[in-house]
């Protein structure tokens, strides 16, 4: 299972991005763009994803990943359960929302272990 502190020790190692609360709930940006989110229970986490490939993944892994609450289906986003998570599975999860939205040219960064 993991922890908002694994999630931070990651997210925060990545540049340009930073931690949020907003409502009670931690969420960890880039600009102002959110790509990582935990539920204000912390059983939850949300993050990054392409809406062409998260059907794919719930379908793969459905005691794992679920679809987000029906007024966020429209973003590239997918939730999980984070006592599902391993620490290697979720540094992969967390880099891979991180690199949907910063530039390009950041996404080889030595923080991203790639």
């Amino acid at each position: 299972m993991i922890t908002v502190d694994d999630v931070r020790r990651v997210a925060l190692s990545l540049p340009r991005s930073y931690e949020a609360v907003v409502a009670d709930r931690i969420k960890f940006r880039v600009g102002r763009i959110v790509y990582v989110a935990f539920s204000r229970d912390e059983t939850v986490m949300g993050f990054a994803y392409p809406k062409a490939e998260r059907a794919a993944l719930i379908a793969a892994e459905p005691d794992t990943f679920h679809l987000p609450r029906p007024s966020d289906l429209r973003y590239n986003w997918v939730d999980c359960w984070t006592n599902a998570l391993d620490e290697p599975r979720v540094r992969e999860l967390v880099v891979d929302a991180w690199r949907m939205v910063v530039p390009k040219f950041l996404h080889d960064h030595p923080s991203t272990g790639g």
